[in-house]
């Protein structure tokens, strides 16, 4: 085992405890950032270039035909595959926490669509539930198991809010321990089915859970009723005949008392486990080697790298299986660095010289970040972008388009929840979606006046016809406040002078002529 030291190099708070690590054919995602995400990558995936010792993201794209995926911390991760043989495979995302601290019941799966050296391009679906759909959690656990040609998910654990009927004042926004109840997840019909097992007595969360073929080991995990990392290990097996499908479980000695372990896979059936927290304020530097054949389970300690002083006397590190053997740790750099929220990080290979190659995912691996869940007290928000130097030269990706801070604008100042307008009434804490494009964030529009400014559309009173009418047309839009400026600032148009046509003559005006004084002689004598 080798650990290398990654010296941090700019802003590196976009990876805060509880963000998650994506390996597709050997190139690695990173997902779950803190806070939402910005323009210039809207779907907070990014992929992590380590090139001539520095470790860069860059921005993910989704495709067309997919959904919106928030930036979810703590969920449940795990690989999908057509069978136990297939070579392409999926992720499988399930709950998590939003920046908001809102807690998700959706379940995702993720795939790669394309990848070149300009862009790399993921599909991200969400998938409908009907049954027994499990509560939005986090800190929880999803594996893929095999039986009899056919193939299901499988979640345990977690925590989830207080249920509305039970919060007080005091403890609104209080978490509790899920019910121990194990939901199979027919991903085919979309059907739930939970199933209530007398061996699980507690409800675990940030526990490690390996899957392989019908088989799941459940290890470690923390329980806020009892206050206690359990030291059990259990085997739930699952039988998916052409009925019904059973499950068992089963309790089998030389378990570990550990939360918040990671696990990343080294040889076909072998894993390593390493990190997390043996107590409240007790760090477990002790790793393991999981061993799965035969339908038997072996744990056997083994050497540990040489951990360096800064990672034995701090007080939490945290970290995500990178895949092939490897995972990226963290470790709080408040007292060293000038950036409060700035982190230390570390490279641990579990593999051999000889033996750090290419190889493929036979198992199913699901581990929480190591740590546990500073969200409740601690909220992270309001995203940072990330680079730092890495002692490593690997995933050959070039440095085009790379994620750059300076590129981006303080969202604090010109993000979404800014005050745009005198009348502007938009509040994070109250502001649902107004228009049917509209999902976490209200929709935006920028107005021309002076170097542009951006307005919220629904202070501007603009219709959802005409929102969409302006973000097609290329015309400029000026808000309510500036509207009348820019029409006194305009330059007068130019008047074109139109030819005059001559006028037709009028008719000649007929006037009566007065008679002459012998007329009027002849004509009185006449009447007379």
């Amino acid at each position: 085992m080798s650990l290398q030291v990654a010296s941090a190099i700019s802003n590196s708070s976009l990876l805060q405890p509880g963000f998650s690590l994506l390996n597709f054919d050997g190139h690695v995602f990173f997902f779950g950032q803190k806070g939402w995400p910005k323009r210039s990558c809207p779907t907070g995936v990014f992929l992590l270039d380590i090139k001539q010792n520095e470790l860069k993201m860059k921005p993910a794209f989704f495709s067309k035909d997919s959904c919106y995926l928030p930036p979810l911390r703590y969920p449940a991760l795990c690989t999908l595959r057509g069978n136990a043989e297939s070579d392409e495979y999926q992720y499988i995302i399930h709950g998590g926490k939003t920046p908001n601290n809102d807690l998700s019941d959706k379940i995702y799966v993720m795939s790669l669509v394309s990848k070149n050296s300009k862009k790399t391009t993921l599909q991200c679906v969400e998938k409908d539930l009907g049954g027994d759909v499990p509560e939005a959690r986090y800190g929880h656990t999803i594996n893929v198991v095999h039986s009899r040609g056919k193939s299901m998910s499988v979640i345990f654990g977690g925590r989830a809010y207080t249920p509305p009927a039970q919060r007080t004042t005091e403890k609104w926004n209080s978490v509790v321990d899920c019910l121990p109840s194990v939901f199979l997840v027919d991903f085919e019909f979309g059907c739930c089915t939970s199933y209530i097992l007398p061996e699980l007595q507690d409800g675990l969360a940030f526990h490690v859970s390996v899957a392989r073929d019908d088989t799941i080991y459940i290890l470690g995990g923390h329980s806020l009723q009892n206050n206690m990392r359990s030291p059990s290990l259990y085997k739930l097996k699952v039988d998916l005949p052409l009925g019904s499908p059973a499950v068992t479980c089963t309790i089998l000695p030389g378990g570990i008392s550990v939360s918040s372990a990671i696990v990343t896979q080294t040889g076909d059936s072998e894993f390593v486990l390493v990190g997390g927290y043996q107590s409240d304020n007790q760090k477990r530097l002790v790793c393991n080697t999981i061993v799965l054949e035969d339908s038997k389970i072996e744990i056997v300690e083994r050497a540990s790298p040489d951990w360096t002083p800064d990672i034995k006397h701090c007080r939490m590190w945290f970290g995500c299986d990178m895949g092939k053997g490897s995972v990226l740790l963290g470790i709080p750099g408040a007292n060293k660095q000038l950036i409060s929220d700035a982190n230390y990080f570390y490279i641990l290979r579990c593999k051999g010289a000889e033996e750090d190659q290419e190889e493929e995912l036979t198992a199913q691996i699901s581990s929480q970040t190591s740590t546990e869940d500073p969200g409740d007290s601690t909220p992270f928000e309001d995203s940072e972008e990330f680079c730092f130097s890495a002692e490593a030269n690997s995933f050959d990706v070039d440095d085009t388009d790379t994620y750059n801070e300076d590129d981006e604008e303080d969202e604090s100042e010109t993000g979404y929840w800014i005050t745009c307008s005198a009348s502007c009434n938009i509040d994070i804490n109250t502001w649902v979606p107004f228009y049917s494009t509209e999902l976490n964030k209200p929709a935006m529009i920028l107005c021309s006046s002076g170097a542009g400014h951006w307005v919220h559309a629904q202070c501007m009173d603009l219709s959802e016809s005409m929102l969409l009418r302006l973000s097609e047309a290329n015309v400029k839009y000026f808000c309510n406040e500036h509207v009348d400026l820019n029409k006194g600032l305009q330059t007068p148009k130019k008047v074109v002078h139109l030819k005059k046509q001559p006028m037709k003559p009028l008719r000649k005006k007929t006037t009566m002529k007065l008679a002459t004084p012998a007329k009027k002689s002849f004509l009185r004598r006449l009447f007379e």
